[in-house]
This record gives C-alpha cells, sequence and structure tokens, in this order.
C-alpha cells in the first residue's frame, strides 16, 4: 500500500543545496512512498503528509491539507518558524553527528587560526616577510561558546581537549563536564569579561536577534596575548549587528572576525566584509549538510512516527528552537 507522501520544498541555489540532489537522495531511501519535489514534480496536495524543507516560501505549506510533520533540512528553523501560515504539526529540526562534527570542525579551525595568528602570517607571506611572532601556549587563550546546545557542546568539549581555557553561556542551565557553564542574563556579563575568543552557535529568536553588538564586544577580555577580542559567528547571520562589527573592528575593539553568517545571503558584491583585512569569510557552509545522511534521518524519523513512536528534536514553536 503506498504510503503519505513526501514533499520537498528547496530553496538554494548553489551547489550544496541543488534541489535535484536532494530529491535523487530521498527517492533512495522513501521507495515506498512517492517523493516530490514542489514545483517541479506533479502530485495531489491532499496525499502529501510530510515536508522536507529548507528555506520555503512562506504560505506553501499551508497548502497541504493533510500535513503531519515538516522536516527542516538544516540546523536552524527561523526561516520555517517566521511564517505565519505555518500548518500547526510537529517541526523536527536536524540532529545527525555528521552536521555536529562539521560545525566543530568549523569552529576549532577558526579558533586555531586566530590563536596561532594565521591573518599575521599569510599578511607576511604575501609580503614575503620572514617575520614570526612569539606564540602563546593555547592555555592562555579563552574561548567562550554561546548556545550550548549539540553543536556548542561538542565544539567546547574538543577545544578544551585541545588545551584552551573554555566557558559557555545559554539562556538556560547546562552542565557539561569539564566546561564552565553560564546561563541567563545573571552570568552574561561574567562569561563575556572573561572570554577573549567569542564563538557564537546560537539559535535565532526574537531575544537573539542583534545580540553580537557592540555592548556585547566592549565587554569581551582585553588583556589577552592576542590583545583585542575576536569573534567566530556560525550561527545565524540576523544574530550579528554588522555596522557595529564594522566598526568596532576598524576602532580596535575587536581584532578579527570569522563570519560564516550574513543579514543577507549570499553576501552582497558591495559589503565591506569582502575586503576587509580583519574579516575571515566563508559563504554559509560551516556545518554544510549532507544529503545522504540527512535524507536517511528523515526517513527514520517517518518510520518512527509511523509505528507510533515519538518524534526526536521536536522544536519548541515558542522557543523557536
Amino acid at each position: 500500500m503506498t504510503k503519505g507522501a513526501l514533499a520537498l520544498l528547496i530553496t538554494g541555489g548553489t551547489e550544496n543545496w541543488a534541489a535535484p540532489r536532494w530529491r535523487e537522495r530521498f527517492k533512495r531511501v522513501c521507495t515506498d512512498r512517492p517523493v516530490a519535489l514542489i514545483p517541479d514534480d506533479a502530485i495531489d496536495p491532499a496525499g502529501v503528509k510530510y515536508a522536507a524543507v529548507w528555506k520555503p516560501k512562506p504560505g506553501l505549506l499551508g497548502g497541504f491539507p493533510n500535513l503531519a510533520v515538516i522536516f527542516n533540512l538544516g540546523a536552524g528553523v527561523d526561516a520555517v518558524v517566521a511564517d505565519a501560515t505555518l500548518p500547526d504539526v510537529p517541526l523536527v529540526r536536524v540532529a545527525v553527528s555528521d552536521l555536529t562534527e562539521r560545525m566543530t570542525e568549523y569552529v576549532v579551525l577558526h579558533v586555531l587560526m586566530h590563536h596561532r595568528q594565521e591573518l599575521y602570517l599569510r599578511q607576511s607571506q604575501r609580503e614575503k616577510r620572514w617575520a614570526p611572532k612569539p606564540q602563546w601556549a593555547a592555555n592562555a587563550i579563552s574561548v567562550g561558546i554561546m548556545g550550548l546546545g549539540t553543536l556548542g557542546a561538542h565544539s567546547a568539549e574538543l577545544l578544551k581537549r585541545i588545551g584552551f581555557r573554555v566557558s559557555g553561556w545559554s539562556r538556560s542551565p547546562k552542565a557539561i563536564a569539564g566546561i564552565q557553564c553560564l546561563q541567563g542574563d545573571q552570568g552574561f556579563d561574567a562569561f563575556l569579561r572573561q572570554t577573549d575568543i567569542l564563538v557564537c552557535l546560537l539559535p535565532l529568536t526574537a531575544d537573539t536577534r542583534h545580540i553580537l553588538n557592540r555592548g556585547v564586544f566592549e565587554k569581551l577580555h582585553r588583556t589577552s596575548p592576542m590583545g583585542a577580542p575576536v569573534l567566530i559567528n556560525a550561527g545565524r547571520g540576523g544574530l550579528q549587528n554588522e555596522a557595529d562589527i564594522l566598526q568596532c573592528l576598524d576602532d580596535g575593539t575587536l581584532g578579527a572576525v570569522s563570519l560564516d553568517v550574513y543579514a543577507t545571503e549570499p553576501l552582497p558584491s558591495d559589503s565591506p566584509f569582502w575586503t576587509h583585512k580583519k574579516v575571515v569569510l566563508t559563504p554559509h557552509n560551516a556545518a554544510d549538510t549532507d544529503p545522504d545522511e540527512i535524507s536517511k534521518y528523515v526517513a527514520r524519523q517517518i518510520e518512527r512516527f509511523e509505528s507510533g513512536a515519538a518524534l526526536e528534536n521536536v522544536v519548541d514553536r515558542q522557543r523557536g528552537y
């Protein structure tokens, strides 16, 4: 018997988010049900029970009257929950080890890049200048991670093993062995004051929008061997006040930044971030999602749901994550 159909609503444009690529993977793992890429494939909307989405256009999900579950194909769900017409069904976020490990790779890479003075060394290379500076040990640097969910906790643990002093901050209490965990408004300033490299992995909510601003940057620790503190944002573009970042880079409040996300994506060609000498820029690929792993994850979740088991990693609509 044919099971409920799976609709794919994917807005991308880059190679890693090519919609036909996702359709191919889902057809491999969902052989017992129709899989339709919307709007390319014809399908009866009434037969769609599941939707796998990435930044779907507002209103489209409301066109499936029998929709039972929505699966978000990336870690951030802000683009989905912002849809005022979103059907009142469970929204499941991605939580696979592949995504977690890729984000940890990115965080560790960029923490080490700034710790080991790579911006200075690459500039020296371009200028054919042999002028190494003294290099401090990892335990001389405090890394603070904003957001201690699965991604933040995994990154914190690995950075700790490398030798950095690591702390974390979250809205609600967390406990991670060997990591100082602070929470809420009462712990925020103390967290910032001890942080040399600030890593942001927060979800985007009404409370966190533009949380990365001058007021926060000015509270960061300022007497580490690095001199001015560093920001690494691999969360969401809406977390950062981009005018504040640029001004703080220019006046020395920030020593450097690594940015993977932006208020407008793709990043406009006239953005100062492209050419700023203190900016390391990546094209929102810190935790580039693997279609094979994610399609298998969604297929397993559907099987759980149809067997009567509880869905995993359901988003709290009120909290936004």
